[in-house]
């Protein structure tokens, strides 16, 4: 028997609330439907829970299924459960009360049984899922019989002050339908095109059927009306890994990525502990164009209980795995109300941790495994894999033995071989920085290590300057720069041996005092060097100070940082040096002296890849000293 509408009250400051809901909680309109279906499965879901104890709630009716249809002529969309259902008190708790969840009061009561919240997947545990209808409808209408009942309850309401709830006499079936009377601005979502990707995108991987009412024209004044379902439902990383083939996780990457290509390596894994997560991972075989941009979007998609939440989730993958793509879903992570936001929580770092050892474990895999894709790997993704050295201590160990470098004896080595290879004299990892293989090949600084058999790696990337200092030592060995001026290449000299340097600088003094009143503004000192061999001059870097390709790059990014003043040693072995010497005892050699010595300067600067201050007054310097020799 029906009754009057009865008016009822919102039980909280709806004016206020609801306002934020609609304006200001949901940064997309589109996500309605994703909360309403959310709503719908987690009511097919207590029903089939409860039906385990109690077979009559399911009766005949046991297609459980969501539908959706959308009616231009009364623009509304209707979405349709056959799931547990509401009493007339439910509609007035669950629905008049803002924030509140009736899938959360379920999971209590379960507890409160002693069966436990895991006894249950829901996912509508927010509580103002429900409101987000009024994000695209001025009004809406809830009809529901809940199962075990005879009863049929309707709940209504424009989003005001309040609501109805009246009892109608009708044949509906156990259940929930919400009908959204759209308003005028969003007819958009009545196009059945604009639904179905809404349910593509969002709820995908809702493990029950979704399905579309669709109508195709099939005369002048006829129409085929169907049924179809639209969702997947089934979500393949939630599947056993010994149920999915290579061409599987390969469609799966293609649809996820819209790459034409298939991954490089993968990684699909459950972890359970704190926190109950599954996650399927995959390395492009390219990189993206934008892997450089540090603004760019990355991360990971982002499910919660196979309902999509959001793309590029950068809180769950750290910046130096941008290139890794992927999803995680969790079974509890923290959102805020709105779905959208992840709360900081330690949950979330938990997440991130275990997301970051499993692809840590598939990129150790793929170097153990596959030496040549490796190196692929290595080319495409190392300058952003060393990131992680800089900024992350938790995993430098492990990223230390995934480093690979050019160096003097090889062009390609891991920091182990290197080691292996050390001569039993050697205790340190030399290293030379420039800003292409080529600039430091030729490099003067790691003339005397070569010349001792002592391998030295070619560092090229500009994190490497970071990224070595955060290192600092590997396996016990001590990086050393070969162009910091605390390079000690004589530890292990005999007494005659420091004697005899230590007259040979002497007699470079007077030189050495020239060079450093001439060069004065442009370098802190001058001194006898130990590690050149074929070059006459070269600069190093002072103690606190960065290499001059970095120093460069900052500059670059900031044109008020100061020139730093470095280091200028001479070779007192090579000829050159050995005739500036010479010269410095006779007194009308000293303007040609002066030429020589800042043409040395410039090649030094030269030879570092640095910019001559200079260059007209360089060129006719050259031009001078070079008609003087030759005349």
């Amino acid at each position: 028997m029906s009754e009057t509408p009865k008016e009822y009250k919102f039980q909280a400051e709806v004016n206020q609330v609801l306002s934020i809901v609609i304006n200001s909680l949901y940064s997309h309109r589109e996500v309605f439907l994703r909360e309403l279906i959310s709503n719908a499965a987690d009511a097919i879901d207590k029903l089939s829970f409860q039906s385990l104890t109690n077979h009559d709630l399911i009766q005949d009716d046991d297609e459980l299924e969501i539908k959706i249809r959308a009616d231009k002529d009364s623009s509304t969309i209707t979405i349709r459960d056959n799931g547990l259902g509401m009493t007339k008190d439910d509609l007035i708790e669950n629905l008049g009360t803002i924030a509140h969840s009736g899938s959360k009061r379920f999971l209590e009561a379960l507890e409160q049984q002693g069966k436990g919240k895991d006894s249950v997947d829901l996912i509508g545990q927010f509580g103002v899922g429900f409101y987000s209808s009024f994000l695209v409808a001025d009004r809406v209408e809830v009809t529901s019989r809940a199962a075990g009942s005879d009863e049929v309850w309707r709940w209504s309401s424009t989003a005001d002050s309040g609501f109805t709830v009246e009892q109608v006499e009708s044949d509906f079936p156990r259940g929930t339908e919400l009908k959204l009377f759209i308003a005028d601005e969003h007819k958009e979502y009545l196009e059945e095109a604009r639904l179905r990707h809404l349910v593509q995108r969002y709820s995908d991987y809702v493990s029950h059927p979704i399905k579309l009412r669709t109508t195709k024209q099939v005369g002048e004044d006829a129409a085929e009306v169907n049924w179809e379902m639209i969702n997947k439902a089934g979500a393949l990383w939630k599947r056993p890994k010994s149920d999915i083939d290579d061409e599987q996780y390969n469609e799966f990457y293609k649809h996820l990525t819209n790459d034409w290509e298939a991954p490089m390596a993968r990684a699909h894994f459950t972890i359970e502990g704190s926190q109950l997560f599954t996650g399927l991972v995959f390395i492009p075989t390219n990189p993206p164009f934008d892997l450089f941009d540090r603004d760019q979007k990355h991360g990971v998609r982002l499910y919660v209980k196979r309902v999509f939440i959001m793309d590029d989730c950068e809180s769950l993958l750290p910046v130096w795995l941008r290139f890794v793509r992927g999803i995680v879903d969790s079974d509890d992570l923290p959102l805020n109300v709105s779905r959208e936001v992840l709360q900081d929580d330690k949950m979330v770092r938990v997440i991130k941790k275990g997301v970051t050892k499993k692809v840590l474990d598939v990129i150790e895999q793929l170097a153990s495994d596959d030496a040549d894709a490796y190196q692929k790997f290595w080319g495409n993704y190392g300058s952003v894999l060393k990131e992680g050295i800089h900024f992350d201590s938790d995993f430098r160990d492990r990223l230390a033995k995934l480093l690979r470098f050019a160096s003097t004896k090889s062009e390609y080595t891991s920091l182990d071989e290197y080691i292996e290879r050390m001569p039993e004299d050697q205790s340190e990892i030399y290293y030379v920085i420039g800003p292409t293989q080529n600039a430091v090949e030729g490099s003067p600084h790691i003339e005397a290590l070569k010349k001792r058999g002592f391998e030295v790696l070619y560092m090229v990337d500009p994190i490497d300057e970071w990224a070595v200092e955060a290192l600092a030592s590997y396996e016990d060995k001590k990086f050393v720069s070969a162009m910091r001026a605390d390079l000690d290449l004589n530890k292990e000299e005999s007494e005659d041996d420091k004697k005899e340097r230590e007259v040979r600088d002497e007699g470079m003094k007077p030189l050495v005092e020239k060079i450093e009143s001439s060069l004065a503004d442009l370098v802190s000192e001058v001194r006898v060097s130990d590690r050149l061999t074929d070059s006459p001059v070269c600069l190093v870097v002072p103690e606190g100070g960065v290499h001059a390709h970095i120093e460069r790059l900052l500059r670059a990014q900031n044109k008020s940082m100061p020139v730093a003043k470095r280091i200028l040693e001479i070779n007192p072995d090579h000829p050159v040096i050995k005739k500036l010497g010479r010269m410095c005892d006779v007194e009308d050699e000293a303007p040609k002296l002066g030429e020589w010595i800042f043409l040395l300067y410039d090649q030094a600067c030269l030879a570092e890849g640095s910019p001559i201050a200079d260059p007209p007054s360089f060129a006719k310097r050259m031009s001078k000293l070079m008609g003087d020799a030759l005349a």
